[in-house]
């Protein structure tokens, strides 16, 4: 930084000399030279101004800050969930929703690469540890997000897992906090936009269409149906209203006549702006219809093989390819229905395949397709959560503050949605929150307890929630500001399902251990889907065949790569606590591994080892 410091002397020298000469000039009244000395003090002006911005980023840690929050002013969004700022600024963004336009989309990026040139200018060398795996961190994610734009039109502006119309509406259904009479006028503000958000989107929709970026007919016609399911309801019963009112009144919000015409506001947005530009999305898909194909993978797209190809690098964190990733996949499978045949033998489940008797004990194991049916799944998952924060005290030294509930979809988003978990806050102003869609499909027994491992304790919410209560890291690593990396955050939950199985959880349950199998199978399958759909041509009927059902095959299409990122991760933390547990011996400590592991949050699988070998390296001195 001694040349940023050499600048500011510099602008002081120059911006000293101009005043006296001015001063001298004006003396003499020597005007025809006085506009060129002033033009001097402005560019020293200038150039103080500008070193004075730098000067306030003489660390890294203060980079880290004030590049934060320029993109968390740019993602109004993400900041409006993660309560990144206080007072009037967060007041601010929780009035807005962020663009969905190519604009939007191209200065995202170049704000990427601003980052990324500020973060250079530092000497890692010099850093201390956390320092630089911070700055690592930070320039993996920036560059992977810059080096995705020659990929941004191959995806899909609105379909049925993570489009505009689904994210506009979780924003608000489920991250918007809903606590004081503000946080629901906020509410209508943002509200407000959500018309004007999906007319944004319907126009990158065409935009790309042009370009060849279609969604597959499936795909098209799951989209249309979900949409078309949204706006059936008469708008008083429609999520954006129905959750919006429940919260105020469960939570006591206003009172009753306020809460009423609150209802009513929200009511009329919903009414004559978001139903109209949701009827004029699923026209212009319908519209699409005539011109899509069967045709699965990204790689049917223009460049969609080198896209391909970088999703698998976003999501893994690693350098495999398509077809080392494919033979994974298969090898695991063949293990784990080795694993499973003995158990179903074991039972007196010997007829049929793997997949035909996982089919059998899941009818076997089902709730009732009722309301009752679903309550009571609920009911079981608030159980075995409890459950599960009591065992984890014996293998994990730290867990977090912040609680985690479950909740289901609204039933809009049944036929497609995957169960998911919602980070908590960084004010703690809600919990960490457990989403389960409430479909057919999932309404039984079997891997039930498996999923809530999966999604809370100890897997997503004991690595993210304690990741943001940990204020020992920079802002951005709380909060996850430049996405999450997939590799560690679903390898972590993977493999928080595989240790309640080795922990004993499931003992006297060998229908709940066949339950974690079959999801580690699920999660081997996807390797070869995944890879199968986007690099070798498979159908989405193949796909199905090969056992994974439809709505998670959709899923992979319009998500390419993400669904390898599980396994890859799981598999790489089990050979760094191999790797431990050789190196440490009896010394070994599932507590402390754990703590490296979580301590370092969400990082690339490159890093994560890196700080495993010192975890090793400081336990084995000790």
């Amino acid at each position: 930084m001694e040349t940023l410091f050499g600048s500011a002397v510099l602008a002081s020298v120059i911006f000293v000399i101009a005043l006296h000469t001015l001063r001298d000039t004006s003396r003499s009244r020597a005007k025809a030279t006085t506009p060129h000395v002033a033009t001097l003090a402005v560019i020293a002006l200038i150039a103080l101004s500008v070193t004075g911005a730098h000067a306030q980023e003489r660390t890294i840690d203060q980079f880290f800050n004030s590049f934060t929050d320029e993109w968390m002013r740019f993602n109004s969004d993400a900041a409006a969930a993660s309560r990144y700022f206080t007072g009037e600024e967060q007041d601010r963004v929780e009035r807005q929703m962020s663009p969905r336009t190519r604009e939007n989309q191209i200065e995202r990026i170049r704000l990427a690469q601003k980052g990324l040139a500020g973060l250079r200018r530092f000497d890692r060398s010099k850093l201390t540890p956390p320092q630089r795996v911070s700055a690592d961190l930070m320039d993996w994610q920036l560059d992977i997000f810059v080096k995705g734009e020659p990929f941004a039109d191959l995806a899909f502006p609105l379909e049925q897992f993570g489009g505009a119309n689904i994210d506009l509406v979780n924003t608000l259904t489920v991250q918007h906090p809903l606590k004081s009479e503000k946080d629901a006028d906020n509410y209508l503000a943002r509200l407000a936009l959500v018309g004007t958000r999906m007319n944004e989107a319907i126009a990158e929709t065409q935009r790309v269409a042009k370009l060849g970026t279609i969604p597959p007919r499936f795909i098209l016609n799951a989209t249309i149906s979900q949409m078309q399911q949204f706006v059936a309801s008469p708008p008083a019963q429609n999520p954006l209203v129905a959750t919006f009112d429940e919260r105020l009144r469960t939570g006591n919000v206003v009172p009753e006549a306020r809460r009423a015409e609150l209802r009513a506001q929200v009511e009329k947005i919903v009414t004559s702006e978001v139903y109209p530009a949701w009827r004029t999305a699923i026209g212009v898909l319908q519209e699409q219809l005539p011109l899509s194909t069967d045709a699965a993978g990204i790689s049917n797209l223009k460049n969609g093989e080198a896209a391909y190809a970088h999703h698998l690098a976003r999501f893994t964190s690693t350098t495999l390819t398509a077809d080392e990733i494919h033979q994974i996949g298969l090898r695991e499978v063949a293990r784990l229905e080795q694993e499973m045949d003995v158990i179903f033998k074991q039972l007196g489940r010997s007829t049929g395949t793997i997949p035909e008797r996982i089919k059998q004990l899941k009818n076997d194991q089902g709730y009732p397709i009722t309301p009752e049916g679903r309550a009571a799944v609920m009911t079981d998952i608030n159980g075995i959560l409890k459950d599960s924060l009591a065992r984890s005290a014996l293998l994990f030294d730290h867990m977090p503050k912040a609680a985690v509930i479950a909740q289901p979809f609204p039933e809009f988003r049944w036929p497609n949605a995957a169960a998911n978990y919602t980070a908590p806050p960084l004010d703690g102003s809600r919990p960490g929150i457990f989403q389960m869609p409430l479909r057919p499909d999932r309404m039984t027994k079997l891997g039930l307890r498996t999923l809530v491992y999966h999604e809370t304790v100890p897997g997503h919410h004991f690595q993210i929630a304690l990741m943001n209560e940990d204020a020992s890291l920079p802002r951005f690593r709380q909060i996850r500001a430049f996405g999450g990396i997939s590799s560690i955050t679903e390898g972590w939950a993977l493999y928080a399902e595989r240790l309640a199985a080795e922990q004993g959880w499931y003992d006297g349950d060998p229908e709940g251990h066949l339950g974690e199998l079959d999801g580690a199978l699920w999660r081997a399958r996807r390797l070869v889907v995944d890879t199968g759909l986007h690099t070798k041509g498979w159908t989405r009927q193949q796909a199905i065949d090969y056992g994974i059902e439809a709505s998670e095959i959709e899923r992979y299409v319009v998500n390419p790569g993400q669904a390898t990122s599980y396994m890859i991760g799981q598999l790489r933390i089990i050979a760094l606590r191999d790797k431990a547990k050789a190196a440490l011996g009896p010394k070994f400590s599932f507590k402390a591994f754990h703590n490296a592991v979580l301590a370092v949050g969400s990082v690339p699988l490159d890093i994560l080892e890196s700080e495993v070998d010192a975890y090793i390296r400081a336990a084995g001195a000790s």
